[in-house]
Parts: C-alpha cells; structure tokens; sequence
C-alpha cells in the first residue's frame, strides 16, 4: 500500500499556512466531541441516586450521546460536502449548548435520555465529522502529524473538564453544572469560525450525468472497497469495548471506596498521558519507517488496549489504579490519533468525507449498547472485574483480525500494483514503432 501523501486531491493542499489554525479549531472541535461524554461520568453516582436508576440505566447517558454523535455522521458528511464544514460546526455548538441547558430542568432519566443522549450527540456529530474532514483539505505530505495534533483536543479538555465539573457539583449540584456547561460548549462556534474552507483550483472533468441524490453526497461503493470492508468490521467489534472502561473508571474507584476528588484526578493522569501519546503517535505514524505500513501500527494499539483491560482488575488499590489510568491513557490515545487517520490512508482524503459518514453510522449500535452491556454486567455481578474482562476480549479480538488481514491485504496491493505496472509496460511497448520495420519499409 503506497503511503497517504500519494493519494490524488486534484490540487496540491497547503500543507501548512492557514491549515495549522484549522487544526486548532480541530482540536477544540474534537476535543469536546470526545471529552465532553466522558466528563459527565463525574456526575453519574449523584444522578443515578437522584433518579434512583442503576448502573446500566445511568450508563445509557453517555451512550446514547455517543450513539448519536456516531450515527449523526451521514447527516453531518451531507451537510459537509453540501455547505462546508465552518457552518456545520458552528451550529453543533448551538445544538450542544442547548441540549445542556434543556438538560438542567431534567425532571426523569428520559429527559436526560433525550436532551443530553439525542439533542447533545447530534450537535457533537456536527462538530466531528466536518473538524475530521478538513484536516484532509489542508494536509497531505504532514496530514498524521495534523491528525495527531487535533486528537490530543480530547485529553487536553478532558484534563481541564474533569476537575472542573467536580468543582462545579460541588459549588452548583448537578442541575447549575449542566448549566454552566452549555455555556461552555459554545466555544465550539468560535472553533467553526476558525474552518475557513481551502483556497483550490480544480480543472472540470468530463463525466457521466448526476447521479441518485444520495450518491451526490455519500459514495456506497466504498461497500466494494477491501481495506475498507476490513476496518469497518474490526472497528465494529473494538468499539464494544473503547468506551466503557473510560466511562467507568471513575465510578469502579468509587465503588473501592475511594473518595470522590481521587476518583476525578484518575480521569486526570489517564487525560495527561492521552495528551501526550497522541501527538507522539502522529510524529511516528509521519515517519518513513511506520507510514507505509500504518495499518499495523493501528492493529498493534487496538491489541496492547485489549490487554490493559485484561489486567486492569489484577491491579490492587489506589495505585494500581493509578497504573491502570497510566497504561490506558497510552492505549486509548494511540487508537485515538490513528483511529481516522487509517481510514483515510485507505481511502483516500476525497472519499473520506463518505467513509467516515457511513462508518459511524454502523459503529453507533456498539458505541450505543457497549457501556449498558457493561453496566448491566456490573448490576449482574455487583462486580467491575468482569465488565473489564468482557472489554478486553472486545478490544484484543479485533486487534489480531486487523493485523491479519492486514496482512493479506498487503499482500493483495503489492501483487495488483505490480501487475499494473507490468500492463503499462506492454502497452508503452506495444505502442512504440518497430524500427528495424520502419527502416526497411523507406
């Protein structure tokens, strides 16, 4: 598989200049997609007392934000590929302010359900797809790097969020938290702004007539794509078990008997050490040794995350808590900055828009059900040692798939890539004029 930098735009992206302040506004952008389900879990034990639900009831919270941001992806590829990504962003930040501020007068679990889970993971949809997706338009020869930078967004707030909602509780409950929240989250507006769409030249090509509407926008073939194909099944497997032990850890040191502010500073260590393995992994996955082969690297973080949940409850106490959040912060933040990156790598940056459109909308059923199924493993055995076991298998098992055929597919390219070259030969050769013929003919 050649590297990314070699897939055709059209048009050389700038590779720099004005594409580093539309990383910024990525990194705010993603950064609250990715931060802000997590950091609600400081508010879970309070709320879930509130209402009086159970574990896999208050789970539902951050999963059907999360489902709802994933199967928001077509709508938002749509309105990406129709208007640009500026605008999409800067609504989403209105929607999510909203929905936070519905979400203060909650009044049952449902309501919850509906502002936080459905209205909130709307809005983050239409801050991550398009934040994604410009990325490609102003990088290619540096794009892992861009990618890297604009995934730490998720640790750098998520550090910032953490202790910041345990001091708002404190201060406001959990009703003037979500308040003040929606306020925050409108900084995502001032991150669209940032999304000035790339200046390109592109010469008209001759084609065939407009298609069905919805291929204007979504490109189906991509279901006849190998590699693809390959990233879509293993990631529907992972994601079973990517967000869970985040969403719980806090509430698994609670359920120790740890008490609260050392719970929140777990989410902390884990945001610190995500913060900095993300742009790290970039800086790797830019180097002429992993680029070619990024998709290795991708299956190798998958697998190391599957074994940290394997140990997680090996660990004894505090410390070993502590530990946890230290080798999974490693883990989630490699899959994290690799985790589009590799599809575009696949793909390309022209049909990423569609890829990632249709992949989150499939991945929305495990990012829905894998934090409940958790939940519901911890109610059934009043036990989170078995929840991190179950994630463990969900994460290890697709990681080996994906090195595998990988491999093979590998394999696959580097055979279709020297037949091709072998039929340019022939033809160049058939084309050219025999000239012991031509000679003899004068």
């Amino acid at each position: 598989m050649p590297p990314a930098a070699t897939t055709s735009l059209g048009y050389s992206p700038p590779d720099g200049g004005w594409g580093w302040a539309v990383v910024f506004g990525s990194f705010i952008s993603i950064g609250f997609s990715y931060a802000f389900p997590k950091s609600l879990t400081i508010y879970f034990k309070e709320i879930q007392e509130y209402f009086s639900v159970s574990y896999s009831e208050i789970a539902w919270v951050s999963s059907v934000m999360l489902a709802s941001m994933y199967a928001g992806g077509p709508v938002s590829s749509v309105l990406v590929n129709r208007y640009g990504s500026r605008p999409v962003v800067m609504v989403g930040g209105v929607m999510v302010g909203t929905a936070m501020l519905l979400a203060s007068f909650g009044t049952s679990i449902m309501h919850l359900y509906l502002c936080v889970g459905l209205i909130g993971g709307f809005g983050l949809a239409f801050n991550l797809q398009p934040a994604l997706t410009i990325i490609g338009t102003y990088f290619q020869v540096k794009r892992p790097l861009a990618n890297g930078l604009a995934m730490t967004g998720s640790p750098v707030i998520l550090s910032t969020l953490a202790p910041l909602n345990q001091f708002l509780f404190d201060s406001f409950g959990w009703r003037g938290s979500f308040l003040i929240l929606g306020s925050i989250c409108l900084n995502c507006c001032v991150a669209g702004s940032l999304m000035r769409p790339v200046t390109k030249v592109v010469p008209p090509k001759p084609g065939p007539g407009p298609p069905g509407c919805a291929e204007r926008f979504i490109d189906f073939s991509l279901f006849k794509h190998r590699g693809f194909l390959i990233y879509l099944v293993g990631n529907v497997v992972l994601f079973f078990g990517f967000f869970a032990p985040v969403v719980f850890l806090a509430p698994y040191a609670k359920h120790q008997g740890i008490d609260e502010y050392s719970a929140a500073l777990l989410l902390t260590i884990f945001a610190l050490v995500d913060m900095f393995i993300r742009p790290v992994t970039g800086f790797l996955g830019n180097t002429k040794l992993v680029r070619p082969k990024i998709q290795y690297f991708f299956s190798f973080a998958v697998s190391y995350n599957g074994i940290c949940h394997l140990l997680c409850p090996l660990l004894p106490g505090y410390a070993g808590l502590v530990g946890y959040a230290v080798i999974l912060g490693l883990g989630f933040g490699m899959v994290s900055a690799l985790l589009f990156e590799v599809l575009m790598d696949l793909v390309g940056a022209h049909r990423f828009s569609s890829a990632v459109g249709l992949v989150t909308i499939i991945e929305c059923g495990p990012v829905l059900l894998g934090p409940p199924i958790s939940g519901a493993l911890v109610d059934a055995y009043g036990d989170y040692k078995y929840m991190y076991y179950a994630c463990g298998v969900f994460m290890l098992a697709p990681g080996i798939f994906l090195f595998v055929m990988h491999y093979f597919n590998y394999k696959k390219l580097e055979e279709e890539q020297r037949q091709s070259v072998a039929e340019g030969l022939g033809e160049n050769n058939a084309s050219k004029p025999n000239n012991i013929q031509v000679f003899c003919s004068v």
